[in-house]
């Protein structure tokens, strides 16, 4: 029952160290306030990724680069387990859940914990909707990091909870964080392109592929396996693992896949990048507006009609059950009369007359009553006079 705190820190102004590595974009010593959001709704961004693949220091770097234009993230951390995070949060999970004391509580694992203290999140996630929408004019973008296991956030109830909750009131998008330096072997890389598949069909939401640590390998090799299916085939000739033959049966299913996908190429520690990054994102943006909300709406219709009439079928049975049914006519049949001839015809249905000279106080059970009175009073009447006529035969018996 714990509510959920905030922190009041998306007001504040890059640092010095952060105003160096955006280039001269704004200096320390520059009192300049954040501008205000005038566009509309924030973007809400779900950053998802494998563990390992830069995933909070990608949001660190992303906060920073936009405090530098002046224009601060409101910022999310939904990971419980994490020790610490280097960038200020507005809404920390760990402030409401206590990831040690729910594995001790439940005896859970690890992977069982951040689940379970996810679940526990999610049942307050109305709270932290209503912190987004009263601070929606100040910010431009609302990031959210989630935990290193990836399908713990992707495959649970919570998972799906937070991300339907915000794509239903925000334009949301989903980026899928992946390391590029552990990405150079085809097989690897089409089990990331795999699992970016199944999230984006399981969301149903823009997708963006971010090719993190470009700093330490280039990402050309990535697009060119995208965009030329033969090239990365010839990837593939060089493999002789067994997984590459079912690499290669997959590279068939998903070439359709990589047609419509947004990719960019970022590095989390120098901010390479990060202009690329947040143009894909208003790109994406826009995607949600024209195509991705009417999509909800129209789903959201159909839940509501159908809810409709499922409720009016449970009504429709309960009168059923009740007994409710067409009403019946009952007519009044005409008095008998005492000297009447016994008729063979049927004879009436209800019987709703009375007998006009009928005691409305009097009932069987005072007849009965009134008749043994009756009897036994002739009855002791008729013992005295017995007695009376015979005086001398009563003396002679005493």
């Amino acid at each position: 029952d714990r509510i959920i705190q905030t922190r009041d820190c998306g007001k504040s102004f890059c640092t010095m160290a952060e105003a160096r590595v955006e280039d001269g974009a704004c200096t320390a010593g520059e009192p300049k306030g954040p501008v205000p959001n005038t566009g509309g709704k924030p973007v809400c961004v779900l950053v998802l990724g494998m563990a390992g693949s830069g995933k909070t220091t990608f949001v660190q770097r992303v906060n920073a680069h936009l405090h530098a234009q002046r224009t601060p993230p409101y910022v999310i951390n939904l990971d419980p387990a994490v020790y610490e995070i280097p960038y200020p949060a507005n809404i920390d999970i760990r402030d409401t859940v206590k990831y040690k004391e729910v594995m001790k509580q439940y005896g859970l694992g690890p992977n069982g914990g951040i689940i379970t203290s996810l679940n526990l999140f999610a049942t307050r996630f109305d709270q932290v909707m209503k912190f987004v929408e009263k601070r929606a004019n100040e910010f431009k973008h609302v990031i959210m990091d989630t935990p290193g296991q990836i399908e713990v956030f992707t495959w649970s109830a919570s998972g799906s909870i937070i991300t339907e909750s915000l794509a239903s009131s925000f334009p949301t998008v989903v980026v899928y964080v992946m390391d590029i330096a552990r990405s150079v072997s085809p097989v690897t890389f089409m089990s990331n392109m795999l699992y970016a598949c199944s999230i984006l069909y399981k969301t149903k939401l823009p997708f963006i592929v971010v090719m993190n640590k470009i700093d330490i390998v280039n990402h050309s090799f990535a697009v060119e396996w995208l965009t030329d299916f033969e090239a990365f085939q010839d990837a593939l000739a060089q493999e002789t693992s067994y997984a590459s033959n079912l690499t290669r049966s997959l590279s068939l299913v998903l070439d359709e896949f990589y047609t419509n996908l947004r990719t960019v190429g970022v590095s989390a520690v120098t901010g390479q990048g990060m202009e690329e990054f947040l143009q894909a994102v208003d790109s994406a943006a826009q995607e949600y507006e024209t195509q991705y909300k009417p999509e909800y709406e129209r789903l959201k219709k159909e839940k509501e009609s159908a809810e409709n009439q499922e409720k009016l079928r449970q009504l429709d049975r309960l009168k059923k059950d009740m007994g409710a049914g067409e009403a019946v006519p009952m007519e009044m049949a005409a008095p008998v009369r005492p000297d009447a001839t016994p008729s063979h015809s049927k004879a009436p249905e209800v019987m709703l007359t009375k007998d006009p000279n009928e005691d409305d106080d009097l009932d069987s059970d005072d007849l009965d009553e009134e008749m043994t009175e009756r009897r036994e009073e002739e009855a002791f009447k008729a013992f005295l006079e017995s007695q009376k006529a015979h005086p001398v035969d009563k003396q002679n018996k005493s």
